[in-house]
Order: structure tokens, then sequence, then C-alpha cells
């Protein structure tokens, strides 16, 4: 198949162009090439296998997409921009690049009559992750208040009771509750993109990204993950500053694995029927700390022990982690990179 991918030079994108040509597809890669993602444009193109057409454009170009989309089978949607967004300054330009960038290619796509969507969504959606109450069973806490944070009461307790919870395994039919403007954005992308779904016929497999870490990582950005800043850190000789008490559970998957569920949920997408829609938790399964994590690469990298700092940001969520059952049973899809192996290889990965 002819697939067109955005954000296709990207950390995940790149990662998702290799394994759909992997499997046997033809690529037409779509990038904006900001430089605040991408200070080295040329370098960031030489992340294309060779031979992959490319187009350097943004999502809200309507000429350029509609030109793009012409002649696919289908679209993996990966661009996005990406972070917190904790300052509402920012959040034109998250709306602008995730939502109004998500309506264009959708029309675009109406307009062509392409049926078949793979969109990049995120956990964050989620807000927290599944919580259990010994007396009350499966609760929804609010948002934590920044005294308990200040307190170093990290942990949310029962909205009912007060009592302490029980994190567990998030699961796709738990209800949306974003709670920054990143998070709102990818929420909306889920939105449009099953309204398209609906009016135009098509089918979409919306793929909730965990914590991704691995090769091409963005470092020293504004949209550095967690894993690149430790890396970073680390590589300077600097022990890293572990928020909270370092405890917060998150799933760490390999970006090898969310570009091979990408292939999986296209394959999906050819099956579903008009209109369908169908969310997936791309995710490793197994709980991490992020004190986990940085303790991992400082091993990896024979650095510093972890400093674990009491630190917060409002709007981080305490523990979020994913249940893959419905990526495993319905895609046959199998996470392969282990913890140890891939943070291994992420250290030692260039920059």
């Amino acid at each position: 198949m002819r697939l067109l991918v955005t954000g296709a030079v990207g950390f995940i994108g790149s990662h998702v162009v290799e394994a759909l040509i992997g499997a046997g597809h033809e690529v037409v890669a779509f990038d904006a090439l900001l430089p605040a993602v991408h200070p080295d444009p040329e370098q960031a193109r030489g992340r294309l296998p060779d031979g992959v057409e490319m187009i350097a454009a943004d999502v809200r170009d309507a000429d350029a997409v509609r030109s793009a989309v012409h002649g696919v089978d289908a679209v993996c949607h990966q661009a996005a921009m990406v972070g917190l967004g904790l300052d509402l300054n920012d959040a034109p330009d998250y709306a602008g690049c995730n939502d109004l960038g998500t309506a264009v290619v959708l029309a675009a796509m109406a307009e062509a009559r392409v049926r078949r969507l793979v969109l990049a969504s995120s956990m964050v959606v989620y807000g927290e992750g599944r919580y259990d109450c010994p007396v009350h069973g499966r609760v929804e806490p609010g948002p934590r208040a920044e005294r308990d944070l200040v307190a170093g009461r990290f942990e949310p307790p029962c909205p009912v009771c007060g009592e302490p919870l029980s994190p567990g395994f998030v699961e796709e039919e738990a209800p949306l509750d974003p709670r920054n403007v990143y998070a709102a954005t990818k929420a909306a992308q889920e939105y449009l993109a099953s309204s398209w779904a609906r009016a135009a016929g098509g089918s979409v497999a919306m793929l909730r990204y965990h914590n991704v870490y691995g090769p091409r990582m963005p470092r020293d950005t504004p949209y550095a993950g967690v894993a690149a800043i430790f890396r970073s850190v680390l590589a300077a000789g600097r022990a890293p500053r572990v928020f909270e008490d370092g405890r917060q559970r998150r799933d760490f998957v390999h970006v090898r694995d969310v570009a091979s569920a990408n292939v999986a949920a296209l394959d999906w997408t050819a099956d579903a029927g008009a209109g369908s829609r169908r969310a997936f938790n791309v995710g490793s399964g197994t709980p991490r700390t992020v004190g986990d994590l940085a303790a991992g690469l400082a091993e990896a990298l024979a650095g510093p022990i972890p400093v674990v700092t009491g630190e917060f940001r409002l709007g981080d969520v305490r523990h979020v982690t994913a249940s893959n059952e419905r990526l495993r049973k319905e895609l046959g899809w199998e996470p392969r990179v282990e913890f140890a192996d891939g943070l291994a290889e992420f250290a030692a990965a260039a920059a």
C-alpha cells in the first residue's frame, strides 16, 4: 500500500516509517521540520530510508495536505506538538498544531476518499490512571491539590473517604479526563477522528501511547521526555533529579514496539467496517517507576546515583499504567524489547 505518515522524521514517526517499509509498504513522509524540534533539518531528513518521498510542509497547510493525501491508501497521523502545555499562553499553538492540523488532515482524507487512519494519541487523555479504594472499589480521584504536594502528600486519596488508594491498570473504557492543554488537544484529536469515521465511512485506530523511549528521542528541546532529560544530565556527569518521591508509576514502552503497534493497527483498519473507531493502549504492560527509570539509566551510563528532590509540577499525574490486553488480543501485538535492554540501547544511542 501507499501510505502517508505525518510527523515522519520525528522520534516516533521515523521508526513508524521504518516499520511500515519493513512490512512492504510504500511511504510518503510529511513533516514540518520545525526548528524547535529539528534544529538540523538535514540531519532529521537523514532518518528516512533511501527512496522515501519527503514533503516538507505543515499539517495546517490545506493545499500541501490535500496534495499529499492524493493517491494514498491510508494515513498514519503522528504529527503533534508535545509536552505538558501547562502555560495557557501556549494553548493556541497546541490547539493549532494538534487539533486544527488534525482537522485539515481529516478534511483532505474525506475529500480524497481515503478511508483508513491510524492516529497517534496518548495516555494523557486519561488523567490519572485506575485506582481502587478498599472500601468504595474503583474510584476517580480529582486533580491533586497544591497544598498536598507541597506537604509531600503525593498519593491521591479516595475522593469519598480519604483512604489510600491502590493503583492499577487503566483500560480503554476509562473515562477521558485530560488535565493539561496538551492532554486536552489529544482528546480533541480522538473526537475529531471519531467524527470523521462516522461521517466519511472510515475506520480509525487510536493508539494511546504510554511513555515512549528509545533511539532518536529528542534532547535539549522543550519536547524532550523524562528519559531524554535523565540521559542528558547523566551524560554531563550530574545526578538525575527525580521529582516527588520517585515512586510515580508509568509504563515505559520502547519506540520499536510502538512502531510495530502502528503496523498492526493499520492492518486492523483494513478489516474494520465503515465508521469503526477503536482505541488501543500501547504500553509494555509492566509498571515501572520514574525512580526505576533514573536508576536504570544511571547504571547503564555508570553515572551518579539519582537524587529524589520532592519537587513537583502541577498538572502531572501520580500513576498511569497501561492494560495492553486489547492490543494483544485483537491485533496480535506483543512488546518485544525488555526494559533493561531498551535502556542500555537508549543510553548508548547517538544523541
